[in-house]
């Protein structure tokens, strides 16, 4: 009976050891998870305005406590059942300007170009037959960022998704207190 005892004390202390790292490495995948997705949509918009040869939105509208991002493949300014889009919800969501660490390091690595926060209420992005990111009609020399986290658990950090405007992105990370630094 001792030994029992004695096992099961060793197994739950191993266990309250083990939970708090399993939850931070979940946290994280869901952070990776989430900046993965919203880039690998922006690089489909892109990748169907050049290959349709024609612009192509790619679209963000709150919903609920998340964002549906997706593909506008028709034109019609919403996210049809039918076109390609993504869910960003849950405890990894898109966040608007001011609630992650200052970009300096982002700024910096860009060659001191400002950054435009994304997203509003609704936004669009337009690719051109090139993979151009146009606004107002003509090529834009904006730089977009996308800023994901928890708003809830900052402790677990952010990730920034920037869309460049040759319609490129990158994936940033940094800790509550940053600094910012390139994953891909």
């Amino acid at each position: 009976m001792v030994e029992l005892a004695v096992s099961l004390t060793v197994l739950l202390i191993l266990t309250a050891i083990a939970v708090p790292s399993l939850v931070r490495s979940f946290r994280t995948y869901q952070l990776n998870d989430a900046a993965g997705r919203l880039s690998d949509m922006l690089k489909y918009t892109r990748f169907e305005a050049v290959r349709r040869n024609t612009q192509v939105n790619f679209l963000m509208q709150a919903s609920g406590g998340g964002w549906i991002v997706g593909v506008d493949a028709n034109g019609n300014a919403t996210i049809d059942v039918g076109e390609k889009q993504e869910l960003i919800a849950g405890f990894a969501t898109l966040l608007g300007g001011g609630v992650a660490p200052a970009p300096n390091a982002i700024r910096a690595a860009l060659g001191g170009a400002a950054l435009n926060t994304l997203p509003a209420s609704s936004t669009s992005v337009t690719f051109d037959a090139r993979g151009a990111i146009r606004s107002g009609g003509s090529v834009t020399a904006n730089i977009y960022v996308l800023y994901i986290g928890s708003v809830s658990n900052p402790e677990f950090g952010y990730r920034a998704v920037i869309l460049l405007p040759s319609g490129s992105t990158q994936i940033w990370t940094a800790q509550t207190g940053g600094p910012w630094q390139q994953i891909s």
